[in-house]
This record gives structure tokens, sequence and C-alpha cells, in this order.
């Protein structure tokens, strides 16, 4: 069968990150939506399904979305089908998604061994892929499980509790403090401490500084430092910038950062709770930054577009990639809006 994902109802609510990307793009848990399909429906024939691109498929529960959009039915959130409504969903449902794609990965696999340098609890429910470099940490998998990517690497010193993924390529520096749940995605680079957060792909937080039940779209970077608040001292409902509505809304007591693609805050950077930056920001502040940082803000003004083309190549480089005539594209068409 061969799966449409239609985006077309939930793009606008799911901003900053579908500014760039779609809907099935964000990643939640160890995989993005596209790829848990991928796992999921490897045999494609000439049927073809559109199924809303914001649910999020898992081994138990594809059969039951295929069949209710199958037969026109409205799919709601239950124990077995959850879905993406609004950005900060991304956070509030990775405890279950990390365990979700843990068992659809690792199903009928062997981990790679772990090194005996290590501190482990419950270690039968830590997964090694191939090439990931662990010494000298303390693991704690009794409260979830924790799935090392390819050539990942967790420096010496760290503090892990589940559920975790460290994503291929990327890196945790030495040690960092890390509660669950938690997505360092592919090729990151993540230290300090950090709680109930998922970072895409790219981006780094490679310093000291509290990150907590955010999100970090891709090619972002945090400078040393930099620090979240994700509950009111007030312990208050927490309001968030509702791009659709265009208005704010209570979300409950928690919310951190929310920040769309390629966007840098500098050293010190302290984010107020429910802070929502756009696409292409670069954030130097002598105070708390605003609650919503509109797209390509430079300071206090306005990004210059060809400035903000050179600083993302320069990013990239570092990496070792370059940006693509597609992301040119996409940047151009959102910086004209």
């Amino acid at each position: 069968m061969t799966i449409i994902l239609d985006d077309s109802l939930n793009r606008e609510q799911l901003y900053p990150f579908t500014a760039t990307r779609h809907v099935a793009d964000i990643r939640i848990g160890i995989l993005t939506i596209r790829e848990k399909w991928a796992l999921i429906e490897r045999n494609a024939s000439k049927d073809s399904l559109t199924i809303p691109a914001n649910l999020i498929p898992t081994a138990d529960n594809a059969h039951a979305i295929l069949a209710s959009v199958t037969n026109d039915k409205v799919v709601k959130n239950d124990d077995k089908i959850k879905s993406i409504h609004y950005p900060w969903d991304v956070f509030l449902l990775n405890d279950w998604a990390i365990r979700k794609d843990f068992e659809l990965i690792t199903k009928g696999r062997k981990s790679q061994p772990l090194s005996s340098t290590n501190k482990t609890i419950a270690p039968e429910n830590i997964f090694i892929e191939q090439g990931a470099k662990v010494e000298y940490n303390t693991i704690n998998a009794s409260t979830g499980p924790i799935y090392i990517g390819n050539n990942a690497e967790i420096m010496e010193g760290c503090m892990i509790r589940g559920p975790f993924c460290l994503g291929e390529g990327a890196t945790l520096k030495m040690g960092s403090k890390i509660y669950g749940a938690t997505t360092i995605g592919p090729y990151c680079v993540a230290g300090g401490e950090i709680k109930n957060t998922v970072m895409f792909a790219n981006s780094n937080k490679a310093h000291d500084g509290y990150l907590g039940d955010s999100v970090i779209g891709e090619w972002c970077n945090l400078g040393g430092g930099t620090t979240t608040s994700n509950i009111k001292n007030t312990a208050g409902q927490v309001r968030v910038w509702n791009n659709k509505s265009k208005a704010y809304e209570q979300i409950g007591l928690k919310c951190g950062l929310l920040m769309g693609d390629y966007s840098r805050a500098a050293i010190n950077t302290s984010f107020n709770t429910g802070t929502v930056v756009g696409v292409c920001c670069n954030i130097f502040e002598d105070s708390f930054p605003p609650k919503l940082v509109n797209d390509f803000t430079w300071g206090k003004e306005r990004y210059i577009f060809d400035k903000a083309l050179q600083d993302i190549t320069n990013w990239k480089n570092l990496k070792g990639v370059d940006i693509s005539e597609t992301e040119k594209k996409i940047l151009k068409d959102l910086y004209n809006q």
C-alpha cells in the first residue's frame, strides 16, 4: 500500500516547525513520523491511502489507523492512537513515542555490547547500534528504554535516565545530566542539563545550562549558559502562542522553548516560560527575549536575507554540508510572506 501523508489540516498550528518542513518530517520519539510509516508499511502496491500526517503510527496501532481512515472515521487520541496538533504535543508525547519506537526498531535484533566501564540499571532496556561509543557513564534504563544510534558518542561522566534517544552521529558531551523523556536527534551535540526535550537534527546545545520541556528544530545553536524556564514561578498555567488562532493559549503547567529551524541564541540567553522562536533568528538580548520572536529576527531588527543565508551556510559547513537550493527557496518564500 502506498501511504500519502496529508498535512493540510495541521500545518499552520504546528508552527514554527512546519514553516520549513512537512508535518510528517517532525521528529517525535526516535524517528520522524515519515520514518515510522516507512518501517511499518514496507510493502508498496498500486493501492494508495491518504492519511492525516499528524497521526503517530506504531507497530500496534497502524492497522487501526488504516482501518479508520479507510472507513472515513475520525481518528481520536486514545491509549493506542495519538497525534500532534500543536508544537508542544511533541514533548508532551515524547515519553510514549520513544517507548513505541524502541519496540519497533529493536524487535528481533541484538544490541551491540555495552562496555563494562559503564554503571547501568536495567541494561536489558538499553540498545546500542554499530559504531556507538559509550564509556564511563551512569545509565538508568529502569525508568524507560535507552537507544544509542549508529556512530553516536556519549562522552565520559554523563548521567542518563530513560526514556532517552541519542540519534545517529550525535554527541553527548562530558558530564551531561539527561532526564527522560529526551531525544537528541541525528548529528546533534548536547550537553548540560536536559529534560523532556526533543532536538530534531544537526542542532547544538553543547554547554552548561538547562533545557526542559522544549522542542528545538534543525540547525539551531544555543550558546553556552543558555537556559530555559519551563515552569512559572507562580506555578500557574503557561500561555504559548498559537499561530493558527494568532493568540496565546493556556497549555498546562510546563513548557520551555519552541525554536524553529536555523535559529541561534547568544551565550547566557535566558528564555521565559513558553517562548516561541521562529525560523532563522539570531537572538542576543540584554534582557529576556520576547515570548514570540518572529521569523528572520536579528537582535531587535530584521535579518537581511542574503546575510541570513550566509550565516546558515557557515553553520552547515561546520558539519560538512552546504545549504541546498530547495532550502534557499523555502526560506526565500517564507521571508517574503
